[in-house]
């Protein structure tokens, strides 16, 4: 009895540890997925943040519910001295993106488009990209020239300027993710997930109607 007993504790374990080793694999696999910057891609202020978020994946705040924004200062990838709280007065779109993400990639020619657009425009609007995990300003550059891109982006190898969010307000939590300021320096908005022309406008367009 003994000898027959043994080899089915030993295969009860075997498949323990096989069974164990299959879920470690699948958390490592979906944590890879693009990048979350608390590790879930959870928005943070769901319990409790006063903002709606609607079909496209857009969170908004109303006007008297707003919270400003924190001050994103630093160099840009030209080497240029960048400091957002001085756009105070214009509608500000944050991007936050990498040369190395495919849905950046994806959402890159929107951002191209519509910045253009309202620069030719003469609306207060400025975009500021915050270019993150990227080890060198080299693919960052290329990843501006092959898409277009003309404003300037920060330079945040290490997602420091991400943190500078308070948490459970629209705060970056993923990347890409897509930040829009009212004129007051405020957070209006927030994407998640890369977005299309019509949804960048949809984040924009209310924010120049308010009074």
């Amino acid at each position: 009895m003994s000898l027959s007993r043994a080899p089915r504790r030993r295969s009860t374990g075997g498949r323990r540890a096989l069974l164990l080793t299959a879920v470690t694999v699948a958390g490592v696999v979906t944590l890879t997925a693009c990048d979350a910057a608390d590790g879930g891609g959870k928005p943070s202020g769901s319990a409790g943040g006063n903002y709606v978020t609607g079909k496209a994946g857009v969170s908004t705040a109303a006007k008297g519910e707003r919270t400003e924004a924190p001050k994103l200062d630093g160099q840009t990838l030209d080497g240029e001295v960048l400091d957002t709280t001085t756009l105070k007065g214009k509608i500000v779109v944050l991007n936050v993106w990498g040369s190395w993400c495919p849905p950046c990639r994806a959402e890159a020619p929107a951002f191209a488009k519509v910045s253009k657009e309202f620069a030719d425009a003469g609306k207060d609007v400025a975009f500021v990209g915050i270019n993150t995990r990227d080890n060198s300003t080299q693919s960052a550059k290329a990843f501006e020239t092959d898409y277009g891109i003309t404003y300037p982006s920060l330079y945040d190898p290490a997602g420091k300027l991400m943190l500078r969010f308070p948490k459970g307000t629209l705060n970056p939590q993923a990347i890409p993710s897509t930040i829009v300021l009212d004129k007051e320096g405020r957070i209006a908005s927030r994407a998640l997930v890369p977005i299309s022309e019509e949804t960048l406008r949809s984040m924009i367009d209310p924010l120049l109607a308010e009074q």
